[in-house]
């Protein structure tokens, strides 16, 4: 049983860019599903697809890299994963928020941090120009 599953989340992406795996499958939540919809607009993720009934699904998000994923006799060959790192921020022990002027560039605008806001999952850049804040959920590199 997953006690976070933001954080369970991350880790699968973080795990499946550092295996080169050209994608990654794992249970369906709409959370989850909104959080990969924000990641594929910052480019972090390539695809996002929902598979299975009503009982049982699944979230399949194809993975980004930079120079693409090339198949030479069989063998794929991956130049380098856009997803470098992920830090979980807000926890279920400790939940950290932030004001919308208060959001700052994280690793000089080469990283992005996803907020939980009331207008839905943004990233830092997407929150600060609407000028909202909210929970901070995780920072990506």
């Amino acid at each position: 049983m997953v006690t976070d599953p933001i954080s369970d989340f991350i880790t699968r992406i973080k795990n499946a860019s550092d295996a080169k795996k050209p994608n990654v499958s794992m249970p369906y939540s709409a959370l989850k599903e909104s959080i990969a919809h924000a990641l594929h607009k910052a480019g972090y993720v390539k695809a996002v697809t929902q598979e299975g009934k009503k009982v049982v699904k699944t979230l399949e998000i194809e993975l980004a890299y930079i120079g693409g994923v090339a198949e030479v006799n069989g063998v794929i060959s991956i130049i380098e994963p856009v997803v470098k790192g992920v830090d979980r921020v807000s926890k279920p022990s400790r939940r950290i928020y932030q004001k919308a002027k208060d959001i700052r560039p994280f690793k000089n605008g080469f990283g992005n941090v996803v907020l939980s806001t009331p207008k839905g999952i943004l990233l830092d850049v997407e929150a600060k120009k609407q000028k909202v804040g909210g929970e901070v959920l995780f920072k990506i590199w």
